[in-house]
């Protein structure tokens, strides 16, 4: 499988109010043609217009880079077949790589052995981001509850 680039693109200044203006365009279209499951869009090249038909999911897709990048943050974009290396594994969880290498050594993470190197793919991430979130909730569920009990005593 290939290398796959991760690196965050984001938007110079400068750049930051036409993607917000974009954006609103973008959403009002969207709002307007709620049933299209296809959306046309003009492309201008050299003073010539060419029309493109894009998938509503694309152009979704395109909403939500468009709002994040707008808004002055990073954005990647990854292929949930993926396959990542540690390190980018742990730059996308925004965590250390021994902390990784601890996730994956107890199988927390799942992955696969490309010689002495470790491959997880972006859907095992993904999972374990929604595990992970899941137990989160339910501790600060707990300790709401438990502060409820508390204030009641």
């Amino acid at each position: 499988m290939t290398s796959t680039d991760i690196r965050p693109v984001k938007l110079p200044d400068d750049k930051r109010q036409a993607a917000s203006q974009a954006l609103t365009k973008v959403r009002a279209h969207l709002a307007e043609h709620q049933d299209a499951s296809q959306i046309q869009v003009t492309v201008r090249d050299s003073g010539d217009r060419e029309p493109l038909t894009l998938p509503r999911e694309v152009v979704e897709l395109l909403a939500s880079l468009l709002a994040h990048l707008g808004a002055g943050r990073a954005v990647s974009i990854v292929p949930s077949v993926a396959e990542l290396t540690t390190q980018q594994a742990a730059d996308m969880l925004n965590v250390s790589l021994p902390f990784l290498i601890g996730l994956l050594d107890t199988g927390e993470i799942g992955c696969r052995a490309v010689g002495s190197h470790r491959r997880i793919t972006e859907s095992s991430l993904l999972e374990y981001q929604r595990r992970d979130d899941l137990r989160r909730r339910q501790v600060a569920d707990e300790l709401g509850r438990l502060g409820q009990e508390m204030g009641r005593s």
